[in-house]
């Protein structure tokens, strides 16, 4: 592509007030800097999907909080897939023409957009044979699931995953299979037949059955537990102390951005077990950027060892519509939305 436009289409808010659905606008004439002058390592990709996130819609109902950490008005998304525009000219590995895929951090300028700027981090090239709907998945849930799962196993440990049929849960039952781990996870019922089909070895009926004490009964097998509800069970973390190896460790992904949630973060964290708190190593995961950790996905999803779980597919005019229906949290696997072509 010889030149790109100064202005692009983008989804924009200003405020979230009522509802990101409610309040987001599509404008014809966003401008974001890196369309006027590229940064040398930017790469700039015109986006064909978009999969979204919690924190898409999380983050700007946070309101005066959520402006000091991103300013507005902004356009939402971390997630995509697209074809290379424009290079920087310190940008080595990717060129015009390439159809890749990754996840941005969070700034204005979101994958909600005509254009995206990438960094090579965050960035890797579409495995032949991948389509750029299943490509656009990975970004988010796919780096996620890995960096809580990859570094902290071995072939043969057993793996608890609360909360297995959303984004994250999905890929993280096929990465823990990838790499030779038994896999118990918690979902619902109707949810059940999909994560076993993606490999799940044990499902827990969240609706009929009391998470924290089947997995007590079994003893301490487990050498990691990822969780992905981050509310629910409200003592799992304590629980985990009879069923967590006394090396094993517990990694906390999910949450509401609530006072209640928050107070449950800190106190997994801080509160010894004297006071009540467990003992077995917390942590929660901040996922960075990694383009071996986005290649490597790739790789398996060509293989056909990993597969990304769409629920359903919108078009660019319905992003309203697409976030209200992640907002109501009973997702199976990620929404994805085809770019403004």
């Amino acid at each position: 592509m010889s030149s790109t436009p100064k202005s692009m289409r983008a989804w924009v808010y200003t405020s979230a007030h009522g509802g990101l659905d409610k309040s987001i606008k599509l404008v014809n004439d966003a401008s974001p800097p890196f369309l006027q002058q590229l940064p040398k390592d930017g790469i700039l990709v015109k986006v064909q999907c978009v999969s979204l996130n919690p924190a898409d819609y999380k983050l700007p109902e946070l309101g005066i909080v959520a402006r000091a950490i991103v300013p507005t008005p902004a356009s939402p998304g971390l997630d995509f897939s697209g074809v290379v525009a424009k290079t920087g000219n310190a940008v080595t590995g990717f060129h015009a023409g390439d159809k890749v895929y990754g996840r941005v951090g969070l700034n204005r300028h979101g994958t909600l957009g005509e254009y995206v700027c990438a960094q090579a981090d965050g960035c890797a090239i579409v495995p032949e044979g991948v389509s750029l709907e299943d490509a656009s998945c990975i970004g988010t849930a796919g780096q996620t699931a890995y960096q809580c799962i990859v570094p902290n196993v071995k072939e043969g440990d057993k793996v608890f995953i609360n909360g297995g049929s959303g984004g994250t849960g999905t890929f993280g039952i096929q990465i823990a299979k990838a790499v030779g781990c038994h896999v118990t996870t918690s979902c619902s019922g109707g949810n059940a037949e999909l994560c076993r089909s993606l490999g799940a070895d044990e499902i827990i009926d969240y609706t009929k059955e009391n998470v924290s004490e089947v997995l007590k009964a079994k003893g301490q097998v487990y050498q990691l537990v990822v969780d992905n509800v981050g509310s629910a069970p409200a003592d799992l973390y304590k629980a985990a102390d009879h069923f967590l190896l006394p090396e094993g460790k517990f990694v906390q992904i999910g949450g509401e951005m609530t006072l209640g949630d928050l107070k449950t973060a800190v106190s997994r964290q801080f509160l010894p077990p004297f006071l009540g708190g467990g003992k077995r190593k917390w942590e929660y995961l901040v996922t960075k950027n990694s383009h071996d950790h986005l290649e490597q996905i790739g790789k398996w999803v060509k293989e056909g060892k990993v597969k990304a779980v769409i629920d359903e597919v919108f078009q660019y005019d319905e992003i309203p519509k697409a976030i209200e229906k992640l907002k109501k949290k009973r997702t199976k696997g990620k929404i994805v939305v085809r770019g403004c072509t």
